[in-house]
This record gives C-alpha cells, structure tokens and sequence, in this order.
C-alpha cells in the first residue's frame, strides 16, 4: 500500500472550514466502520457519541503539518465539530505548533490554555495522547509554571482529564524529569478505568528506562495492590524473571 503524500499546498490563512472541507474529500464508510469498532463507540463505550467519517491518521496528520498556521480561534472551531477525526485534526495541529522549539512562550499558554478550557471536546485515549505531553507537558516544563493543575486533573471525575495528567508527564520523562510521574501514578492507583491503568503503566514503563531503581521502589511498594493491567504495562520490558516475580506478588495478594 502506497503511503501518505505529503500535501503540497499550504493555505496562508487557513480556516476551519476549509480544513473541513479537504478532510470531506477523504471520507470513506467502510474505514468509518472500522474505526467505530477500533475505538469502541457504542453506547458506554470510551467515545460515546462520536462520529467518524473515516479517514486514517495518516491523512488527518498531513493536512494538519499543512495547516499548521491555523490561528487558535480557528482550531477551536474544529474542536466544536462533532466528527472524530475533525477534531483529531485540531489536536494534531496544535501538538505540532508546540513540536517546534522557536514557538514562542506565549503562543504556548495560548495552546496549553486552549487545551485545558476545551476537555470537554477531548473524549477518547487517542485525543489526549495526541498532544498531551507537548501542549501541556511541554508548556508547564518550558514555563517553570507550578505542575498542581496535573494533581487537579489527576482527581476528576473526567476520565480523560485524569488521562491527560499522567500523559503530559511523557514530556517530562522525556527531559529526564519523571519525579510527577510517580506522584501521579500514586494519584490514579485506585482508578477504575482500564484505559487509565493503560496510560499510568506506559507512563511508569517510560520513567523506568530513565530510572530503574525508582520504578523498582515503586512497585515493590504498589505492585501487590495496583491493578493488573497497570502492573502488566509497567514491567512490560523486564525480564521474565523480574516480571514473574511482580506478577506473583499480585497473585499473592
């Protein structure tokens, strides 16, 4: 299969109508059907009420490198859009203004702020790991600004706030910095969703390859009581060995 074409044409102004516009041009029922099964939308499933047009990643991520200049105002009308991948496009948008390294400080908090007043339109894993460690990760890392919103986010009654405080934190991991990792990890140990235990893991897997002893102190401590799934994700890279013996502790329990 032939792979996605980068999009030469790069609108100087561009809007949220267009962009939804060239993005109709790629829809395709028998892909939404296989994205409604892939992201579980049926009634009590994680993205309820979703709608897809199917079209794959890889065609919203190059129309958004395209219109990449988009104003936030304008990616604030795309997050209002009730269709899936619309709204994938405008996360993905903002996660690669905030990629680049001259955005300036305030062009930042203006991504980081858009972010946290709009969850309401972020209702799936994939929406949040879009740009969750580099819209708000990375801004509250460059910033120095104080990290208690992570804490805040970790408490919600909103699943996917409590998801994106423990995956902005990839961005910290990614610095060497994987202190608040843990301190949230500790935080959502007694979440209920799997997709949280999901992410919680991925993110304690991560600060391990930066830190062993540390994950190791972790789970020495939690790995009896945490979730299974959690545990599973977070020694995902160890050896058979190690891993048998964490996974007996649980069973032990």
């Amino acid at each position: 299969m032939a792979g996605i074409q980068p999009i030469s044409e790069k609108p100087e102004n561009p809007t949220a109508a267009e962009f939804a516009a060239k993005m109709e041009t790629y829809r395709s029922p028998a892909e939404a059907m296989k994205l409604m099964r892939y992201f579980k939308t049926g009634e009590g499933e994680y993205g309820e009420g979703d709608i897809f047009m199917g079209v794959r990643m890889g065609q919203i991520f190059a129309l958004a490198k395209a219109y990449i200049n988009m104003s936030a105002e304008e990616v604030e009308k795309l997050l209002d859009n009730p269709i899936h991948e619309i709204r994938t496009g405008a996360l993905s948008i903002i996660n690669q203004q905030a990629r680049i390294k001259k955005t300036p400080m305030a062009k930042r908090k203006v991504l980081y702020d858009l972010y946290l007043r709009r969850t309401d339109r972020i209702n799936n894993w994939d929406l949040v790991d879009i740009c969750a460690p580099y819209v708000v990760g990375g801004y509250l890392y460059l910033s120095g600004e104080p990290r208690d919103v992570l804490f805040e986010l970790a408490q919600s009654e909103d699943v996917w706030e409590r998801r994106t405080a423990i995956v902005a934190t990839g961005y910290f991991i990614r610095q060497g910095d994987i202190a608040d990792t843990f301190k949230i990890a500790e935080v959502l140990l007694g979440d209920k969703h799997d997709l949280i235990h999901k992410a919680t893991g991925w993110m304690l897997r991560s600060a391990g390859q930066i830190n062993r002893p540390m994950l190791l102190n972790f789970l020495d401590k939690y790995a009896a009581t945490m979730p299974r799934t959690l545990l599973r994700y977070a020694i995902e890279h160890f050896d058979n060995a190690l891993r048998s013996h964490y996974l007996s502790l649980k069973q032990e329990k």
